[in-house]
């Protein structure tokens, strides 16, 4: 490996196109991160014809050995050498694996055995993923090397979260509403394969292009980015010593906790979501596909919010108070509906049910609080960069990056199996159909989810005060930063 190119002249400006190109990448994830929530279960289940019960088994098996992946590609990533510096060689070798893997998800061989179905299923879905922690970790921790500015980093993440958002949102969409058409043959669009494979091909190519539209965009900045140090030769023990040291920094655990307690309380949101949808509201396919659009407004406008409520209040403060209001936000119809203050199910503005036009509006409201939170935590994770590097003498953005994404990966199952506790002790039916569940078990439903997610991210935003990096902390660690390299260059030139 070379070491990457000196820079020549002023460094470039992290302008407006920049950002673009960098926030593009993440079309891939959310493409990807939409495809395995929304449709991996019921294609391989109802189209392919697996068990179930198969179907998550070889998904969570995927999960586990991404996780193990994640820290390691963090740790390779942070001292890679060579000529297109520590991030950009992963970014390009990614892209064409991703749309591959992605691509044969969604066409699995027919006429296959349901085990061999399930050995195609895990190695895809590992590779795909794996893949995906090969773009993501370096892209992400790019972030904290195109500029060490305390609010511009927000306004760069905040265009990462967008494209996420808009990316993965707008292929669901055009799923729902254009591959999955209902056909003479095939009535049930649901249920169309060639809706599954319209979906990989678009995604491959969607993924492949915003990948490499993102690493070329923001090549020029390879000669001003850190370098990784010349190592010499370390054990295993030494190496693995080096990243406890890198991990036990204060802000960071700090940050690590808040995302593994709030990872628990979005898996169990993101579960019952549909129960409520269906049972709770008594909405259908079409409406509640219709709710999901109120991404699209929140995740555009939490873009400009974050830089801006940076540089006002601060990313902890705004983000602490952003974080608690998303929650309360998202209580207030059921708290409404639960005390006899909200339109009824049953009730119409013409074709719309009335209750439509009251959620999407709670939904955008709820969601620019909660999107633009989730861009100024993160925030403050690149913000630790420089915390660290003034205590340990290294860059460690992807080790972080990659943590981080590990622990809320490995805990979103817990989440889950939360959820599926919560439905036990309420007596929620099977195959219950809308309408016809008890009042009172719909009631309970609500009265036990709202305390139980208070708690979680009541708890998180507990654990966001012990972070102890402000503005000011962060100027500081950077006039510490230079005046080290100033020294370091000094006494390299002295005779």
């Amino acid at each position: 490996m070379t070491d990457a190119a000196k820079p020549l002249g002023p460094r470039p400006r992290v302008g407006i196109g920049t950002k673009i190109f960098y926030g593009l990448g993440s079309v891939a994830f959310g493409i990807k991160d939409n495809g395995y929530r929304v449709f991996l279960l019921l294609f391989y289940n109802q189209v392919v014809g697996m068990d179930p019960r198969a179907v998550g088994l070889a998904i969570t098996l995927a999960l586990i050995i991404d996780c193990v992946i994640d820290p390691i590609l963090g740790e390779v990533s942070d001292n890679w050498r060579s000529r297109w510096g520590r991030r950009h060689p992963f970014m390009y070798a990614s892209a064409l694996p991703i749309a591959l893997s992605f691509l044969l998800l969604w066409n699995p061989p027919a006429g296959w055995s349901e085990q061999a179905l399930f050995w195609y299923l895990v190695a895809v879905a590992v590779l795909g993923r794996s893949f995906i922690t090969m773009y993501e970790v370096p892209s992400s921790s790019l972030a904290a090397e195109l500029t060490e500015d305390y609010d511009q980093r927000a306004s760069i993440l905040g265009w990462r979260y967008f494209f996420a958002w808009w990316g993965g949102l707008t292929l669901t969409v055009i799923m729902f509403w254009v591959f999955m058409r209902p056909t003479p043959e095939i009535p049930n669009g649901q249920l169309n394969p060639a809706a599954y494979q319209m979906y990989g091909y678009v995604g491959a190519v969607l993924m492949f292009v915003s990948i490499i539209a993102s690493a070329a965009g923001t090549h020029r900045f390879i000669p001003w980015l850190r370098r990784a140090p010349v190592q010499t030769t370390r054990t295993l023990m030494q190496t693995l010593g080096q990243m406890r040291d890198t991990l036990s920094n204060r802000p960071f655990v700090v940050i690590t906790m808040v995302g593994l307690v709030a990872a628990i309380a979005q898996g169990v949101s993101f579960t019952l979501a549909f129960y409520f949808s269906t049972y709770f509201w008594e909405l259908n396919s079409f409406w509640t596909g219709v709710l999901v659009l109120d991404s699209y407004i929140s995740s555009a406008i939490a873009l400009v919010a974050a830089p801006m409520l940076s540089k006002r209040s601060g990313k902890k403060k705004a983000g602490t108070i952003l974080l608690a209001a998303s929650v309360l936000t998202g209580f207030l119809p059921l708290m409404l509906r639960l005390l006899g203050w909200f339109p009824e199910n049953a009730d119409n503005y013409g074709e719309i049910p009335a209750i439509v036009p009251w959620l999407f509006l709670d939904g955008v409201i709820r969601g620019i609080f909660g999107i633009t939170a989730a861009i100024l935590i993160t925030a403050m994770l690149a913000d630790v960069v420089e915390h660290s590097e003034v205590k340990t003498g290294r860059r460690s953005e992807g080790l972080f990056f990659a943590f981080t994404s590990l622990v809320q990966k490995a805990v979103g199952g817990v989440g889950v199996m939360a959820a599926s506790f919560l439905l036990v002790l309420i007596n929620f039916p099977r195959n219950a159909k809308p309408g016809e569940v008890d009042a009172e078990i719909i009631t309970n439903m609500a009265l036990v989810y709202m305390p139980v997610l208070a708690i979680l991210y009541g708890t998180a935003l507990a654990i966001m005060q012990l972070y102890n990096i402000s503005r000011e902390t962060h100027t500081e660690n950077l006039r510490i930063i230079a005046a080290k390299a100033e020294a370091a260059e000094a006494a390299d030139v002295a005779p």
